[in-house]
């Protein structure tokens, strides 16, 4: 029997975070309810859950600070939950590694789908899958992007990224040269699932260049009033 995936719901309104867990019990999802966030981060290491639905408003921690120390150790997927609809919510929260974000009230269809295109684009490897897996890797002077294992090396160092980090960054230094739109990386990276829009891709753009810094021989590059590509010289 395969096991349940895990869904860990963190809402201090007992109403929606029951109604969540009815949506996702009908889809055979087997989900733990948590009020607040320091029962959140607790619960996390004992439920070990495959995803986490975080509402931003919480008694004590918020969710902005549950998000940052489970990013900082995980990279388990989370999708924020808030009523509040203003853009510097949608980008700090995007900052701070969320994998997407859902403003309430929300179509119980529509949150299942996001929860099953953001487990489908997560892909955790054992060691035996990387040993017998097609290698998916790119290499650049100073910069190696192993989508297979879901790792970045640059200049001899590990880089910690978030899944759809890495994927933005695989696919575009996979096609050098090659300009993308926003709307074409939004399309590919989250899907035709997800309903965002284009600033996403901006502020993932903008987390990728803290981490690794443009080099003499490639970059990443703004085309402007279009989108970005990886640009190689040479």
């Amino acid at each position: 029997m395969v096991a349940k995936q895990k869904i860990l719901i963190v809402d201090d309104d007992v109403n929606i975070a029951e109604l969540i867990s009815l949506y996702l019990t009908k889809e055979c999802f087997d989900t733990r309810i948590v009020n607040d966030g320091e029962e959140a981060l607790t619960v996390f290491e004992q439920y070990s859950p495959n995803l986490i639905l975080l509402d931003l408003m919480l008694p004590g921690i918020d969710g902005y600070q549950v998000c940052r120390e489970i990013r900082g150790k995980h990279d388990i997927p989370i999708i924020m939950l808030s009523a509040k609809g203003e853009i510097f919510d949608k980008v700090l929260g995007l900052e701070l590694g969320a994998d997407d974000y859902i403003m309430k009230p929300f179509d119980s269809k529509e949150l299942v789908a996001r929860v099953k295109a953001v487990l489908r684009r997560y892909h955790p490897v054992s060691k035996n899958q990387k040993a017998n897996s097609d290698i998916k890797c790119v290499e650049y002077p100073g910069l190696e992007v192993n989508l297979s294992n879901y790792s970045v090396v640059y200049n001899g160092h590990a880089v910690d990224m978030p899944p759809k980090e890495l994927e933005l960054l695989y696919f575009l230094a996979s096609s050098p040269n090659q300009v993308f739109t926003r709307e074409q990386l939004l399309d590919h990276i989250w899907g035709y699932e997800y309903i965002g829009d284009t600033r996403t891709v901006d502020v993932h753009v903008k987390r990728l260049r803290e981490k690794i810094k443009d080099t003499g021989s490639w970059s990443l590059a703004t085309v402007w009033g279009i989108g970005y590509k990886f640009e190689v010289n040479g």
